[in-house]
Formats: C-alpha cells, sequence, structure tokens
C-alpha cells in the first residue's frame, strides 16, 4: 500500500469514526433528554392527583394554580390547604407512580407548620432496595402553608437503565470505533514490518551476492591451468574463496538461530555452564574473525549457571561482533562479570564504538531493526543479533539492558541467575 493511498485510508477511517461517534452522542442525548422530559410529565400528573386526593381528603378546595413545584431536577414540592397522613400519603403517592410506570426510587417528607420543619417521610423502592432516608433540607417557602416533597436521589441512574436498545447501540458503537482503531493500528503495524522485512530482504541479496560473485571470481581464476605455476596467487584466491565461504555460512547460521526462536521449543541443553571458561573459550575461538583488542576482566565469585552452552556462546559472540562492526577506530573491548548478588551474574561487554542514540535504545532488540549509523556505510548485517540476544537470554531467565551515548560507546550488561551446584 502506497504511503498516499495509507494516508486516505486513515483520513476516511478517523472521518468515519468521528462521524459514529458524534451521531451516536447526539442521539443517546436526545433519546435521553426525551426520556427525561417524559419522566417529569408523569411525575407532574401523579403529584397532581395525590394533591387532588388529599384536596378532597381535608374536604378542602381544589386551587386553580398547579400545587406542585420542581424545585431541581429531582425534588419538587406538592403545596396542600390543610395537615397530610404520612400513611395516606405514602399509598397514595405509590398508587399513583406505578399508575404512570413511574419505577425510581423516592424518598418523600412532611412539612408541619407548627414544628416548621419536615417531619414523618420514609425512603420508597419499587425494586425493593433498603436505604435510610437523607431528605435535603427543608427549603424555605414566602408562605408557611402545608405541603410535602418528593425527591428520585438515583434519577439519572435510572433513566439511563430504562433507555434500552440505546445501551445495546452504544455497546454495539464502541465496539465498531474499536474495531476501526485496531484495523488502522494493524495496518500502521504491517507497513512498518513491511519496510522492515523489505530492508532485511536487501539486505540479505547484498550480503549473499557479495561473496558469492568473489567466490565465482576466484573460481574462474583458478580455471586457469597456469595458475599451478605461480602458487602464491593460487593460495591467495584459495584463501579468498575459503574466507568467502566461511562468511556465508556465518551469515546462513545467523538466519537459522533467528528463525528458530519461532519454535516453541528450540531443542535447549540443560547443562551447566561455567561462564568464565565460556567467555575464554568465545574469546579465543572467534579471535580470528574478530579484530581489534579483546580484554578480559572476569571477577565473579560465582559463574555457573543452567543452560545451553551453544547459545550463550552465540549471545556473546553477536554482541563482540556488534562492538567490532559498529566502530570507527580500533576497536577495544573489556568483558567484565561480577556477582550484583548472591543469585545472578552480570556479565558487561563494552566497547568504543560509535554508540546508540536514545531514540533508538528501545528498538535496538526488535527484530530486522538495524541502529543508523550517520557516516558509517560499511556495517553489513540483517538486524538479527540482538534480537537473538534478548531472546536467548530470556529463554535462560534473565535479563539484558545497555548504557549507550553517541560517540560514547556502549555497554551490553546481561544478568543471568546462577547455580551453586557442580
Amino acid at each position: 500500500m502506497s504511503r498516499h493511498t495509507l494516508r486516505i485510508v486513515i483520513i476516511l477511517a478517523v472521518i468515519s469514526i468521528s462521524g459514529i461517534t458524534v451521531t451516536q452522542i447526539y442521539w443517546v442525548r436526545k433519546a435521553f433528554d426525551i426520556r427525561e422530559n417524559q419522566f417529569y410529565r408523569d411525575v407532574n400528573s401523579a403529584l397532581n392527583t395525590v394533591a387532588k386526593n388529599i384536596y378532597e381528603i381535608n374536604q378542602a378546595s381544589v386551587p386553580s394554580t398547579n400545587p406542585v413545584e420542581q424545585v431541581s431536577t429531582n425534588y419538587f414540592i406538592v403545596h396542600v390547604n390543610g395537615p397530610i397522613n404520612a400513611s395516606v400519603l405514602e399509598f397514595l403517592l405509590v398508587t399513583e407512580f406505578k399508575n404512570r410506570n413511574v419505577t425510581a426510587d423516592f424518598e418523600y417528607g412532611i412539612y408541619d407548620c407548627v414544628e416548621k420543619c419536615m417531619v414523618g417521610g420514609n425512603y420508597i423502592s419499587p425494586r425493593n432496595i433498603k436505604s435510610v432516608s437523607k431528605f435535603p433540607e427543608t427549603p424555605k417557602m414566602s408562605t408557611d402553608g402545608y405541603y410535602f416533597a418528593v425527591q428520585f436521589p438515583f434519577l439519572e441512574a435510572n433513566l439511563i437503565s430504562q433507555m434500552g436498545i440505546w445501551g445495546f447501540s452504544s455497546a454495539v458503537t464502541l465496539v465498531v470505533i474499536f474495531f476501526f482503531g485496531y484495523t488502522l493500528f494493524v495496518i500502521l503495524r504491517q507497513r512498518r514490518l513491511s519496510a522492515v522485512q523489505k530492508d532485511f530482504i536487501n539486505n540479505m541479496t547484498h550480503e549473499f551476492k557479495t561473496p558469492i560473485s568473489t567466490i565465482a571470481i576466484s573460481a574462474q581464476v583458478l580455471r586457469d591451468p597456469g595458475i599451478v605455476h605461480t602458487p602464491d596467487r593460487l593460495l591467495n584466491y584459495a584463501t579468498i574463496i575459503e574466507n568467502e565461504n566461511l562468511r556465508l555460512r556465518q551469515q546462513v547460521e545467523r538466519v537459522l538461530q533467528v528463525a528458530q526462536l519461532d519454535q516453541e521449543d528450540i531443542g535447549f541443553k540443560q547443562e551447566h555452564v561455567d561462564v568464565h571458561a565460556m567467555i575464554s573459550e568465545t574469546v579465543a575461538s572467534r579471535k580470528v574473525g574478530l579484530s581489534g583488542e579483546i580484554q578480559l576482566d572476569l571477577e565473579a565469585d560465582h559463574h555457573r549457571v543452567q543452560g545451553d552452552k551453544l547459545h550463550l556462546s552465540n549471545v556473546l559472540y553477536n554482541l563482540l561482533d556488534n562492538a567490532v562492526k559498529y566502530c570507527q577506530t580500533q576497536p577495544q573491548v573489556i568483558i567484565r562479570t561480577s556477582n550484583p548478588d548472591d543469585h545472578h551474574i552480570a556479565i558487561r561487554v563494552t566497547d568504543n564504538g560509535i554508540g546508540i542514540a536514545p531514540s533508538e535504545k528501545n528498538r535496538i532488540f526488535e527484530k530486522f531493526y538495524r541502529v543508523h549509523t550517520g557516516n558509517v556505510h560499511n556495517v553489513k548485517g540483517f538486524g538479527l543479533g540482538l534480537s537473538y540476544v534478548k531472546e536467548i537470554v530470556g529463554r535462560h531467565k534473565g535479563r539484558v539492558t545497555v548504557e549507550s551515548s553517541p560517540g560514547q560507546g556502549s555497554t551490553f550488561e546481561i544478568v543471568l541467575p546462577v547455580t551453586r551446584h557442580a
């Protein structure tokens, strides 16, 4: 997918998600307002009927004005011209609310003109939820007439619970938005992986093509019958073929090493490994292919671990190989060991290379990722070494970290659990 096409896809996706979100919020808000207005009408109608019944019980004339006053969104006051019996009021309220399908929990209180405060009252829950009445402070009225007050403490939650299909549609909308977002994430991730793998294929092609071409040219020279009369020239071309063949084999081994990591079981040998001996052997066996000075400072008292010696040796070699490749001067590498505590051994590989920028540190252990080398153009590789290091160390229940600054070299530290058994 081209960058232009991807940009169009992202823009359209963002517009679609924004449109769906705004539309859903608008209609949910609209539905909530309609339900809220319907609730207020039902409550007003029910309280009006209750007020008329109380007027009839007190044998008082019904006023021409509306006796119901809404003080706040969930607080109503009903004026009556006489004393109120709490039991009768509760019966009337429950009956009228039920008739009008008002299912919200409510509490009521009765105002006493003599005591000038709320007296009586109760908390009523159609869902049989027990609660202690916490009626608000008595509102100040212009007259000291009789009245009762009704409050709905959980009005908003009740209205939301009654919206039914709108709640379901909102959940579906959230799923759709999540799907769109996740799809965009996958597309961008796959595009990045595609670019990284394309780089890997280009690097691999170059890494294989160069030695193959060199071997082909050398083989063509060796076909000349007259070369047997120049032993030095014959030895030179034979050495070139041998070195290029070794280079090819090393590159193939690296690709195969990382390919193995995709398997759950890569055939680890569980053996007791002397880390100091392994470091010395690895440095000695690979020193021919690794130019530069390598200094050993092995000071750990406990240096035996449980694991696969071959893979641990490959881990160390990868770090040494990087130290040499990413160096603009004569490579100088120091390998130190220590025991940060009684249960672990730390292996620190310090070099004098070009260093790593802070922005690169979090990505150097990703598969196929290669650090930008600036003016260093002769660095070869596939971007597999450090991902292999992290994976192998992790499978040995250890951890690997890096300390580095541009131009100041790098220090890779591997911490592994030690074993005290012989």
